[in-house]
């Protein structure tokens, strides 16, 4: 198993979350999430401008064994994607913990503190 870096936070859903600053955020998937997964040929990201809710389904990542539903770990709008996902999904099997999928403007840094740290999702997925 990797070491989950510990400057992140992380929902039981397998999403980490690294605030940027001013209240944004980059989502992306964890390691343990990528290798149950396999090997990603697909990934449906939310659309920019859309206002998201804590574990409200969001976007779609396909494997080569199944499709599996990610949902947002906070509250807020959609800033950005990362549109270099579409040609090259396997980025996230390549360093999942440095591939963001996309980025939020939070509602609240409160949800920030409903996560998850490196410790605590090790125990989860233990």
């Amino acid at each position: 198993m990797s070491q989950n870096p510990k400057e992140l936070k992380y929902a039981v859903t397998h999403e980490w979350v690294k605030l940027e600053g001013d209240n944004v955020v980059k989502v992306g998937i964890t390691d343990f999430a990528q290798q149950e997964l396999g090997d990603l040929v697909y990934i449906e990201l939310p659309e920019v401008g859309r206002q998201l809710a804590i574990e409200e389904q969001c976007a779609v990542v396909e494997s080569v064994k199944t499709a599996s539903d990610l949902f947002s770990p906070v509250a807020g709008e959609v800033i950005a994607i990362n549109d270099s996902l579409a040609d090259a999904p396997e980025q996230v099997n390549e360093d999942a913990f440095n591939t963001w999928l996309f980025s939020l403007r939070i509602n609240s840094s409160d949800d920030l503190d409903r996560l998850l740290d490196a410790e605590d999702y090790e125990d989860a997925i233990s």
